[in-house]
């Protein structure tokens, strides 16, 4: 087992090891802290893994570095140079990968296989190519990375964003993984971390954006914004939404599919199989929607030719000039689900209803995402203990013995005090539409 010690004389680290069965210790410039340590040993742990597979390059980790100690047996040469072989003998790593797109690709939605295919075609074959896919190694993988860092992004004048690296990188874990079980060599990728991907804030509207938004929308518009601000549809879900789905009786709308890809589709996540409960406003929007497009498409939202709203058009031609034109921060129409979150929490709705409304398993993610609305729009944030314990000690006295508790839950504290929205509960809101 090897170390990180320190020289005494100038307190540089330096690596202690075996290989080959002789002792080695190899001098860093690195100062002893606990932030240089932690690096080294995850640099040591990488390179006993690669002496123990017998895949270790003395040159490749110290290139300036004497002479690497010989094999100290013909065994030991004969076992260095089967695994060197049986790696670089292994097939092409485009061949490879074709052979896990097409075993796997039985297990995966469309959508999926879309994206992974344009991936695969126009970044990772395309970088390893007919490299043997047992020679690639950590080194290859990061130059990978770096390559991709220096790639031009959507926008211009930026490169692509660490979330999207670490989207490519997935399937090249994925496919490493793979091919390291079946040729045995150990996985390049088995150490290696995702670039850490910077925390987005939710943005949503106000109420009174909201309106403005309405009020000014084009008139064939008007009810698909309002739909889509009280409901908390996803947009696939809103294009996809077909009127076999919206259960006028019992005033819902069923989300069974959504539109991905110019296709319709199973819903994100099996949680994402929701019912969601209609307002009034919603259902007064639907069945105008119904007058409108119920004889013309399966679908509610169409277009002339009847069929489902194109996202990018929409983005493009409706939703970024109606924002330009009002003078709004621009923002994904994503935002329209995250208002309807905030909207449910500021009339004082039950976590666990808007968590089923919105297709979340539980409240957890609601709290995570929503967590800055919670306290300052349901007004939980030490009022009402303010409140109880100045109406025991108001007196400076003794309190009495608190009555036992009631099984019947608080009264919901009226939204309107959080000056956000009126006193009637956010789905039921009336618009004039």
């Amino acid at each position: 087992m090897g170390s990180i010690r320190a020289r005494k004389e100038n307190g540089l680290l330096f690596l202690d090891f075996r290989f080959r069965g002789q002792r080695c210790r190899e001098q860093t410039l690195l100062e002893d802290s606990p932030a240089n340590r932690k690096r080294l040993e995850k640099l040591l742990q990488n390179l006993e893994q690669e002496i123990a597979s017998g895949l270790f390059d003395y040159a490749k980790y110290f290139p300036n570095s004497k002479a690497p100690p010989s094999p100290t047996s013909p065994v030991q040469v004969a076992k260095e140079q089967a695994v060197t072989a049986s790696s670089e003998a292994t097939s092409a790593f485009s061949t490879f990968a074709e052979q896990w797109f097409t075993e796997h690709k039985v297990e995966w939605r469309r959508s999926h296989i879309a994206v992974l295919r344009s991936t695969l075609d126009g970044h990772i074959i395309k970088y390893f190519a007919a490299k043997p896919v047992g020679s690639i190694s950590k080194a290859d993988i990061l130059a990978f990375r770096n390559h991709l860092a220096s790639m031009p992004g959507k926008c211009e004048k930026s490169v692509l964003s660490n979330k999207r690296i670490n989207g490519i990188l997935q399937p090249l874990r994925q496919i490493m993984e793979e091919a390291a079980d079946r040729f045995g060599f150990p996985s390049p990728m088995q150490n290696y971390k995702p670039l850490r991907i910077r925390k987005t804030d939710v943005n949503p509207f106000t109420l009174d954006q909201v309106q403005a938004i309405l009020s000014n929308a084009r008139p064939d518009f008007h009810d698909y914004f309002l739909i889509r601000f009280f409901t908390g549809m996803r947009t696939g879900e809103a294009h996809g939404l077909k009127w076999k789905y919206v259960d006028f009786a019992n005033r819902l709308i069923l989300i069974r599919e959504t539109f991905v890809l110019g296709e319709d589709e199973y819903t994100k996540t099996d949680g994402s199989q929701r019912e969601i409960q209609m307002s009034q406003p919603v259902v007064e929007a639907l069945q105008r929607m119904h007058a409108a497009t119920f004889k013309l498409s399966e679908y509610v939202f169409c277009n002339r030719e009847g069929k489902p709203l194109d996202n990018k058009n929409f983005t493009d031609r409706i939703w970024y000039p109606l924002l330009r034109n009002l003078g709004l921060e621009l923002r994904r129409p994503y935002q329209m689900r995250h208002t309807a979150a905030t909207l449910w929490l500021a009339s004082g709705e039950a976590p666990e209803w808007i968590a089923r409304q919105l297709g979340h398993s539980s409240t957890e993610m609601l709290f995570r995402v929503y967590s800055r609305y919670v306290p300052n729009l349901t007004r939980q944030d030490g009022s009402a203990i303010e409140r109880l314990l100045a109406s025991r000690f108001a007196t400076g006295g003794v309190a009495s013995e608190p009555a036992a508790p009631s099984n019947s839950a608080p009264p919901k504290t009226s939204p309107g005090s959080a000056g956000l929205v009126p006193s009637t509960k956010s789905p039921g809101v009336q618009l004039n539409p």
